[in-house]
């Protein structure tokens, strides 16, 4: 009996990090994909009046582009540390480009959200979507 004990800790424990895992992927994503519809004018745009970024210009409409299509591809699991690779690193372009500059620390620059995504979708592209994906279902 007691060699079955931990086999079920760590299978409850090991749902548990899963569950916890596709939550946060999935909530991070929600929020960065609202991020993404802002830049376009959705939602109030980015100046709370509809205004969204000039079509194609760099780096904002592009940005925004990155930040709708990998949320969408991290919240479902597709190809999910490939795209959560890529938002990181689109956040910290937009730290280091955009917001540093104009201070050096994040809550000087107002680069906080910045930050946060980069190191929330850095921590997802090294640990992996988990096991509750729409991409592991479609692979069954």
């Amino acid at each position: 009996m007691t060699t079955t004990a931990p086999a079920t800790t760590e299978a409850r424990t090991g749902r548990r990090h899963d569950l916890m895992l596709a939550a946060f992927r999935v909530v991070v994503s929600f929020l960065f994909f609202c991020h993404g519809l802002q830049g376009l004018g959705f939602l109030g745009g980015i100046d709370g009046q509809g205004t969204g970024v000039p079509l194609g210009s760099f780096p904002g409409w592009w940005g925004s582009v990155i930040e709708l299509v990998g949320a969408l591809l991290v919240a479902l699991g597709i190809t999910a540390r490939a795209a959560a690779l890529v938002c990181s690193g689109a956040m910290a372009f937009a730290y280091f480009v955009v917001h540093q500059p104009t201070g050096l620390l994040p809550l000087h620059n107002m680069g906080e959200l910045a930050a946060l995504y980069c190191w929330a979708f850095l921590l997802i592209a090294v640990v992996g979507p988990g096991s509750y994906t729409v991409g592991r279902a479609l692979r069954r």
